[in-house]
């Protein structure tokens, strides 16, 4: 039985920095639907970003996206009753929808301070290839490292 085609939802861009990445950040921060208190959070977080590194916020948010990107992933697959944990390569939309997971994750981890401090501080690290996001994409490298001997289990 055929269904109508899936169309993708456009997102528009934010209205400071005109980035479509900034918006889908800001929506996977937002909670409960309320997109202010992101907003808020988010350019909060770039504005102690700008003064604590002298640099401009957007290309720190670049770096620390692209230094949070994984290569590789694991999947689990079932063969022949048993299990295995086979290691694929991530492709675009992916690799930046869990660079932004973890980079939030790793900002909300953190306790004692708000919630745009925190996110600045991970983004700074993130940047700087420290921090809890870069340290989850190393052990999810080093996961399908291990498992390299399963590659051709790929589909």
């Amino acid at each position: 039985m055929a269904r109508g085609k899936i169309t993708k939802h456009q997102i528009t861009p934010d209205p400071v920095y005109n980035n479509i990445d900034i918006s889908r950040f800001i929506n996977q921060i937002m909670r409960k639907g309320k997109k202010t208190i992101a907003r808020k959070i988010v350019y909060g977080a770039f504005d102690i970003i700008k003064e604590k590194t002298k640099k401009e916020p957007l290309e720190i948010f670049d770096l620390a996206m692209k230094n949070a990107s994984p290569l590789l992933e694991v999947k689990s697959k079932r063969i022949g009753g048993a299990n295995y944990q086979v290691p694929i390569e991530v492709k675009g939309e992916r690799k930046v929808a869990l660079a932004t997971r973890w980079i939030i994750l790793g900002a909300k981890s953190k306790k004692g301070k708000p919630m745009a401090e925190k996110l600045a501080a991970e983004l700074i690290d993130a940047s700087n290839n420290t921090g809890w996001a870069i340290k989850k994409k190393l052990d999810t490298h080093r996961m399908a490292e291990a498992n390299r001997a399963f590659a051709h289990f790929a589909w």
